[in-house]
């Protein structure tokens, strides 16, 4: 857990820099056009959905250290290959080395799974939540420092928003070191579920062998319906932040907007962890639904006021960990052990791809009808989770066990 949680900070802080600002280099990469703005954002998602599967098989076989070595090593040279595109002012080698620094998202995903490898089933939301939570540390650290970052890149010749790239680049090489070296022995090892001799198989036919594992199961589908929908909303919405914020000249400010996002997807995380553990995952999900329409409510009942961005974004990435922490619980939990690291790649792959589609069209969204139209397209697709997962709870009845 220890090494886990220092190969999350760097991992963090990484994906957060480049989070703060993709969109905008985008949008000058392209002239100013908020249409493809989210396509970076979108291509990062993208190849951190399509790696998903690939890894959780490489995992079984050979363990979660030489996958997520593989992966940190992979969005580490995305990130250099994404930096030196933008320097070169090529749109295409921006959009390859993003796809490639999925791999930094997917490791720093799969890094709630390793921490369940080990925890007894009630202690699994507490163990996912522990990591969850330390990525604070990297994720409030990454946006803060990108002015920063984007001042010394421009120090030595590069480009207003390059400087971030290499910064992230040389970040996840750090977690690439930690995890190669400390984590020893492998958790797949030490619990049985490491399978040297497994055979490969077509990821499509494993993703649809998992999906009818999810299906057989009774809560398995809200789990992942849980993650996948609190992956969509807060992607698209968060995307478009900086960009909207930069039309009305605060771009200055969406960085710190946001940092304090990514406090609310992380700080929170051991409180949930409990919270879902006591309450239980099903009505978490429900609550967890109700934050983040609130979160996505508040960006448009005010119009444009920049501290209502701040509230907003906020409550956002709350809603956002306790639909993770509930939904990864809720899959872990109710999948056979056998099944299971595929299951969960396969639910990484779905909740992945539904973020990069929400990233790619919330730039059209935004150029097409506006910033505010598209928060009330989230904020409704957040109460369809809370009507799913309401229907569950009536079907369960008030008898639902906290650990489920």
């Amino acid at each position: 857990m220890t090494v886990l949680r220092l190969g999350q900070i760097p991992g963090q802080a990484a994906v957060a820099g480049v989070v703060a600002v993709v969109a905008l280099l985008a949008k000058d990469l392209l002239g100013g056009n908020d249409q493809l703005a989210g396509t970076g954002s979108a291509a990062f998602t993208l190849g951190s959905a399509f790696l998903a599967v690939p890894l959780a098989a490489y995992m079984r076989r050979r363990g979660r250290r030489p996958g997520l070595m593989l992966a940190f090593g992979l969005g580490a040279v995305g990130a250099a290959v994404a930096g030196l595109g933008g320097q070169m002012r090529v749109f295409a080698v921006f959009i390859v080395g993003m796809a490639l620094f999925g791999g930094a998202q997917a490791a720093t995903l799969q890094g709630r799974y390793v921490a369940a490898d080990l925890a007894p089933a009630s202690g699994r939301a507490k163990a996912i939540a522990g990591i969850v939570w330390v990525g604070t540390l990297g994720a409030i650290f990454g946006p803060l420092l990108t002015p920063w970052e984007k001042r010394a890149g421009e120090a030595v010749g590069l480009d207003e928003y390059i400087g971030p790239f290499f910064f992230a680049s040389a970040l996840l090489v750090a977690a690439f070191v930690i995890i190669a070296v400390y984590l020893r022995p492998d958790p797949l090892a030490v619990n049985g579920q490491l399978d040297p001799h497994a055979t490969r198989v077509n990821p499509f036919a494993q993703v649809r062998v998992s999906a009818g594992v999810i299906a057989r199961s009774k809560l398995a589908p809200l789990g992942l319906a849980a993650m996948v929908i609190s992956q969509t909303v807060m992607v698209a919405v968060m995307t478009m932040t900086p960009p909207h914020m930069k039309d009305h000249n605060h771009d200055d400010l969406s960085a710190y907007v946001i940092a304090l996002h990514i406090v609310g997807m992380y700080f929170f995380a051991p409180w949930i962890g409990r919270f879902v553990t006591r309450v239980g995952a099903v009505k978490s999900v429900m609550i967890g639904a109700v934050v983040t329409g609130a979160g996505t409510l508040a960006s448009v009942i005010a119009g444009y006021v920049p501290w209502l961005m701040f509230v907003g974004l906020w409550l956002l990435g709350v809603g956002w960990n306790v639909g993770l922490i509930a939904g990864s619980t809720l899959l872990t939990n109710a999948v056979p052990e056998d099944a299971r690291v595929e299951v969960q790649g396969t639910a990484d792959l779905t909740m992945s791809l539904c973020g990069g589609t929400a990233a790619f069209a919330s730039g059209f969204i935004k150029q097409a009808w506006g910033f505010h139209l598209l928060a009330d397209a989230a904020t409704v697709v957040a109460g369809l989770l809370l009507v799913m997962a309401y229907a569950q709870y009536l079907r369960d009845g008030r008898s639902v066990r906290p650990a489920t």
